[in-house]
C-alpha cells in the first residue's frame, strides 16, 4: 500500500503544486486513495471543547477549501476535519503561480487569498454531508473587498454555521491585505463579540476557536490571550503560516506568502507553549505548524495542546501518515504511562519556554 501512495505523491509532484492540489482532492471525492476510517483507542479518545474526538489529529484548514471531500476526508484517520475558508462572496484569490512546495525544506509558501466558491455553495455542501463520528469544522474569512471584514465573520457564520460541529476565526492569514490586524486588542475584541452574538442564535452553540500568526510579539500574544479569555471563545488554534524565511534552502524560498511545514514547527510550538501559560491551562489550544511525525505531534501535546491539526506534510508524506501519526502518538502515550492524551497535555511546556 505504502509503494503505491510513493508512486502516487511522485506522480503528483510532476504537476505544479497546485493542479496537484486539485488532483488529490479528486482522487479521494472517485475513491482512488485507500481510506483507513477512524483510527482510535481509549487512549487517543479525546474531549475539545465539547466536541468527542476519536483521535486528536486534525486536518488544518486550506486542504479542502470548498468542502467538496468531506466524507472522504471523515474517513481518513482523522479525529477532527476542518473545511474553508469561506468567505461571504465567492473570490477567485491571488493571481496563479500562488502555491510553492519547497522539497529541500519540507514545506510550501502559499499566496492563495482565501480564493473559494463562496459561503452559500460551501454551505449547501455541508449541509448535505451525512453527520458522522469525526466533528467538521469551518474556516471563516473575510472577503478581499469587504468593507467590514469583521462582519464578514459573521456573516459566514451565520449561513454555514448551523451545518458545522465547530468554526475558527481566521484573522492570521497573511495573504489578505491588512487582515492581520484585526489580530489588535480593540479590532479582536469586536469582531469576536459580533461573531459570538451570531454564535448564540445558531440552532447549537458550536465551540468557536480563534487561529493566530506565529509571528507576534510576546507583547502582542499576551495582550490577544487577554481578549480570547474575555471574549468566551472556545479556544486558540497555534498557529497560521509565517512570514519568516529563516534556515530556508529552496530556490522558492524568495517567494512572497505564509510558509508552512517543517520550518515553522520550533517556532509555533514556542508560541503554543507560551499561550498556554498565558491562558493558565484555562482555553483548549490546538497546535499547528510543521508536524510531520507521531513525535511532532506528541511534542505539541507536551508543549500545551488538547489536539494538533496537520497539512503540509501529507504533501511529502502522503495520506497514510494520519494513521501512522495516530498509532504512534497511542505508542509514545503508552510508553510513558498517560492514559489518556489529555494527560499529556502542557507536561512538558517549559522546555519550549
Amino acid at each position: 500500500m505504502k509503494l503505491v501512495e510513493r508512486a502516487g505523491l511522485a506522480l503528483l509532484h510532476r504537476f505544479d503544486p497546485e493542479t496537484a492540489h486539485g488532483l488529490s482532492l479528486s482522487a479521494l471525492r472517485l475513491g482512488l486513495a485507500p481510506l483507513p476510517g477512524p483510527v482510535t483507542s481509549p487512549r487517543l479518545k479525546t474531549r475539545l471543547a465539547g466536541l468527542d474526538l476519536v483521535n486528536p489529529i486534525g486536518l488544518a484548514a486550506g486542504y479542502d477549501k470548498n468542502a467538496v471531500a468531506i466524507a472522504a476526508l471523515s474517513r481518513a484517520g482523522f479525529g477532527f476535519v476542518e473545511v474553508g475558508a469561506a468567505t461571504p462572496v465567492a473570490q477567485p484569490g491571488n493571481p496563479r503561480p500562488r502555491l510553492f512546495r519547497l522539497s529541500e525544506d519540507r514545506a510550501a509558501i502559499n499566496r492563495f487569498g482565501f480564493n473559494n466558491d463562496g459561503a452559500p455553495a460551501i454551505a449547501a455542501r455541508m449541509a448535505a454531508r451525512v453527520p458522522g463520528a469525526v466533528p467538521v469544522g469551518l474556516n471563516l474569512g473575510a472577503n478581499k473587498t469587504s468593507t467590514d471584514r469583521a462582519a464578514d465573520f459573521a456573516k459566514v457564520l451565520a449561513l454555514c454555521g448551523p451545518h458545522a460541529d465547530f468554526a475558527t476565526v481566521n484573522v492570521s492569514s497573511p495573504n489578505t491585505e491588512k487582515l492581520r490586524d484585526l489580530q489588535g486588542p480593540a479590532a479582536l475584541a469586536a469582531l469576536l463579540s459580533g461573531v459570538m452574538e451570531v454564535r448564540a442564535t445558531l440552532p447549537r452553540p458550536i465551540p468557536i476557536f480563534l487561529k493566530i500568526a506565529p509571528d507576534l510579539t510576546p507583547d502582542d500574544l499576551g495582550a490577544l490571550a487577554e481578549v480570547a479569555l474575555a471574549s468566551g471563545i472556545s479556544g486558540i488554534i497555534a498557529t497560521n503560516t509565517t512570514l519568516s524565511r529563516d534556515g530556508l534552502t529552496s530556490p522558492h524560498k524568495t517567494e512572497s506568502g505564509g510558509l508552512s511545514g517543517a520550518p515553522l514547527f520550533e517556532k509555533s510550538t514556542r508560541i503554543l507553549a507560551q499561550l498556554s501559560v498565558l491562558t493558565k491551562g484555562t482555553l483548549p489550544l490546538i497546535g499547528v505548524g510543521g508536524i510531520s511525525s507521531a513525535e511532532d505531534a506528541y511534542a505539541k501535546l507536551r508543549a500545551g495542546a488538547s489536539a494538533v491539526q496537520i497539512y503540509t506534510a501529507m504533501v511529502f508524506h502522503g495520506l497514510s501518515l494520519i494513521a501512522d501519526i495516530a498509532r504512534g502518538l497511542d505508542r509514545l502515550l503508552a510508553r510513558d504511562g498517560f492514559a489518556t492524551a489529555a494527560e499529556a497535555t502542557g507536561t512538558d511546556r517549559s522546555a519550549w519556554l
